[in-house]
């Protein structure tokens, strides 16, 4: 049975990343009739990714690292979190070159962006790092030998702040010669075509309206609106291709490797 058989009686769960990066997805979805349909959760993208796992919600845009976790799994829709090359706001910083990075202090908001750290050391710089997971307040604590892995829009801002940045999607496109998937649309149980339709239209709506989307629900402090602008046009890929369907499932095939 679908789970859209359930929507008359009861509205069909759904959690999004609350970054900047889905703007143009929250911007459409709360102006679509589905909004009717749906209990629309903003999350951090661990809480994303825990809430599908442990069934909490029937639909999730959650690290693709998760996928390996899941005993079943569909990738719902036509769209994701991507880049083709830099991103921007997944970025490794170090005050030492990476040949002499001890420890990497991994972000806790991301599953997608710490796998892939530990993809890129292992098989591309073939680098040996201890691994520490992070606390609160853990950017203070890049100094000497230690760096680490920042993501979302905390990493806005921190150009410059330190002497190395190496943005986590170009070196994945340097090194696997594709672009890559953070976030996808993933259920445990298969849900109705006719629904999934609708939900791909409507964020195809806010990815081909990203410009008005800005305008109307701008709310970065650290981005002006012309900035904002270009980081979801020229840095988020949201189209879910082939070359990213592939990309994931080379991914994927690293982490069953780590």
């Amino acid at each position: 049975m679908f789970i859209f058989a359930h929507l008359n009686s009861e509205k069909l769960r759904i959690s999004i990343v609350n970054y900047t990066n889905t703007l143009p997805f929250k911007w459409a979805l709360k102006r679509n009739s589905l909004l009717e349909q749906i209990d629309l959760q903003e999350d951090i993208p661990s809480i994303c990714a825990q809430k599908l796992k442990f069934k909490q919600v029937d639909l999730a845009l959650v690290p693709v690292a998760l996928i390996s976790e899941l005993d079943t799994y569909f990738i719902e829709t036509d769209y994701c979190i991507g880049a083709n090359g830099k991103v921007d706001s997944v970025k490794l910083y170090s005050e030492v070159p990476l040949d002499q990075i001890k420890t990497v202090t991994l972000d806790y908001q991301s599953k997608s962006s710490i796998t892939l750290t530990k993809v890129l050391f292992k098989f591309f710089w073939k680098l040996p790092v201890h691994y520490v997971d992070a606390k609160p307040g853990f950017e203070n604590e890049i100094k000497d030998a230690n760096a680490a892995v920042i993501i979302g829009d905390r990493t806005f801002g921190l150009s410059g702040k330190y002497s190395y940045e190496f943005d986590l999607a170009e070196e994945w496109k340097k090194y696997a010669g594709l672009p890559f998937v953070f976030a996808a649309w993933v259920s445990t149980e298969r849900l109705d075509p006719s629904f999934i339709a609708q939900f791909n239209t409507a964020l195809k709506q806010g990815v081909d309206n990203i410009i008005q989307a800005v305008e109307d629900d701008y709310h970065v402090k650290t981005l002006s609106k012309e900035n904002t602008i270009e980081y979801l046009t020229h840095r988020i890929d949201y189209k879910l291709d082939e070359e990213k369907r592939k990309a994931l499932e080379l991914f994927l095939s690293y982490i069953n490797q780590l």
